[in-house]
């Protein structure tokens, strides 16, 4: 049977960054895939994790769970009938439902082929002290579906976030696994924990998302279009994204800096520059930049914002620091 973990989280609290690390560690001989959905059409997360030796699938553009969770299960079904899998991770987006997806995990249908295991939130202790997080329908709801709380991003803690985080601990925690850590460095054997959580879940209201049908793969460019957007809505959150050809290259020193001064919650891509090529992962004033040693078949750069921006002044700024702009 394939070993099964689902990996949540808010928006920000760490994830990609989780699972690169859980899959540095896979063991030898191990077919280990996963299952990434984002909130956004473009697929930053499955450019990032393209090194990591496991088999991806991408369903970008929304929730996997909506629609009846049809997104979902077509691109369960297809690694399934794929691949031979040993472990498989999924990550929804951070504003993504759990209980939709562990109910449709447990479905008849699978229980011959799937064991569920342990499932991970990330938690960003700050968040409890942000109202808009801390009240958000599916923040509380992933919390509440997992089986292990891994407390992300230690080495950004205050002394109000420790105790916002005890304080969460004694009213919610119950007899869970709270795990403390950062840059999402777990022990891969949690992975291997059972699912202990099997208490109700709340349903959710219904998932609202302005999103086109984008299908199990983030956005592409045909060979005559040099870069192009895509926009998401739902939930609050608007998601603005771009892809650029391998022929564009950025300044390196202005896109790191467009990124860290964008007056927007979240940042976040994989973008070709003269050296080579540059991960970029901001959340509000955390920014963490990592070279990459290939560069990627192309640049994405996605942000995502509780609130209306000027898309296209945006647009405008990143459109200047192009160092090769072919006609």
């Amino acid at each position: 049977m394939i070993q099964v973990n689902l990996i949540t989280g808010f928006l920000g609290s760490g994830k990609t960054t989780t699972l690169l690390h859980l899959l540095a560690q896979k063991p030898e001989g191990e077919n280990w895939a996963i299952l990434v959905n984002e909130f956004g059409e473009i697929g930053i997360d499955g450019a990032l994790l393209a090194e990591s030796g496991a088999v991806l699938k991408e369903i970008p553009g929304g929730c996997m769970c909506c629609v009846n969770g049809l997104p979902m299960q077509v691109g369960l079904n297809m690694l399934l009938r794929q691949h031979q899998l040993d472990r498989l991770l999924i990550e929804p987006t951070g504003l993504g439902h759990p209980k939709q997806i562990l109910d449709m995990l447990s479905a008849e249908v699978y229980q011959p082929w799937l064991n569920i295991q342990a499932s991970l939130t990330l938690l960003d202790p700050r968040q409890l002290s942000d109202e808009r997080v801390r009240t958000n329908e599916n923040f509380r709801d992933q919390l509440a579906a997992a089986d292990i709380i891994v407390a992300n991003k230690q080495d950004r803690w205050q002394q109000q976030d420790r105790q916002a985080l005890a304080q969460w601990q004694k009213d919610q925690l119950g007899d869970r696994l709270l795990v403390c850590t950062e840059y999402g460095r777990i022990d891969p054997t949690l992975l291997a924990q059972p699912r202990r959580n099997l208490r109700a879940l709340p349903q959710g209201e219904a998932h609202q998302h302005a999103h086109r049908d984008s299908g199990l793969a983030a956005l592409r460019l045909d060979r005559n279009t040099r870069w192009r957007r895509a926009f998401n809505q739902g939930q609050g959150y608007t998601a603005c994204g771009w892809a650029f050809d391998s022929d564009t290259l950025f300044d390196t020193i202005g896109i790191l800096e467009w990124a860290r001064l964008a007056p927007v919650s979240r940042v976040k891509g994989v973008v070709r520059i003269a050296e080579g090529a540059v991960s970029i992962n901001r959340q509000g004033a955390d920014f963490h930049i990592e070279t990459r040693q290939t560069p990627p078949p192309d640049s994405r750069i996605e942000i995502i914002h509780d609130s209306e921006a000027d898309w296209n002044q945006l647009q405008r700024e990143l459109l200047k620091l192009r160092l090769s702009d072919k006609p």
